[in-house]
């Protein structure tokens, strides 16, 4: 019984892990569903995975390197990949310059940035109930979401079909994951009502442009995070 206790948070992870390469190969196929299907998994077992390590008292710092080594394929190299793909049309063609080499390589900027920031989130001791750059999950919800919201619906077209636009966000998103504001974290330090406006603001507000957005929201929702998180950097401490 002990062995499965002190593991079964270890197999989540792996789960997360698995989820993450499955999601990778499909989006390379090009089967966007599936790898929105592999997102939405390992999201939802990265949560798992910390929560029954807490609630199993099975912590530990094999736990903690393998929730890194899973998050930087699920949440690193898929918006990475994502990137890639958006690029891809361009070749090596910028702004009518021919280039002696293809753009689309570098969407893998963000999976790199995503390997920093996981990096840099195991060091610092700070960021116990709120986060201090964009996270990797926010940030594959993000990258991805646009690039879904397009395959599926078209939205987005005037901004995904401009090369210039999509290495400006590249920028843009390796930045955020390493930048110094703070980002609302799902924890909660206390139960008190004014201790927790920035969740309720974000949980409200991301309900609400899902429900009028549906597909096109997802993304969306992450810029909401960013701005929400932004109008009250005071409150999260």
């Amino acid at each position: 019984m002990n062995f499965i206790k002190n593991n079964l948070a270890n197999a989540i992870t792996l789960g997360n892990l698995f989820s993450g390469c499955v999601g990778a190969v499909h989006l390379i196929l090009g089967d966007y569903q599936t790898t929105a299907i592999c997102i939405i998994l390992s999201l939802v077992l990265d949560f798992f995975d910390g929560f029954v390590a807490r609630a199993l008292k099975a912590n530990s710092n094999l736990g903690t390197q393998l929730d890194s080594l899973a998050d930087m394929v699920s949440f690193g190299l898929i918006p990475g990949l994502a990137m890639f793909k958006m690029l891809e049309p361009f070749g090596n063609e910028f702004l009518g310059t021919q280039l002696p080499f293809e753009i689309k390589y570098f969407g893998f900027l963000i999976t790199l940035f995503s390997c920093l920031r996981l990096a840099i989130f195991n060091l610092d001791e700070d960021q116990k109930y709120y986060f201090k750059g964009l996270n990797t999950p926010s940030n594959t919800i993000l990258v991805f979401g646009l690039f879904y919201a397009f395959k599926e619906t078209q939205s987005f077209s005037f901004l995904l079909e401009n090369a210039l636009f999509l290495l400006i966000f590249t920028i843009i998103s390796s930045w955020l994951l390493i930048s110094p504001i703070k980002m609302i974290a799902m924890k909660f330090k206390s139960m008190k009502l004014q201790d927790n406006y920035p969740k309720l603001a974000l949980l409200i507000g991301a309900i609400l442009i899902l429900v009028i957005f549906k597909t096109v929201g997802i993304p969306l929702v992450i810029i909401y995070y960013i701005l929400i998180s932004l109008i009250f950097q005071k409150q999260l401490k």
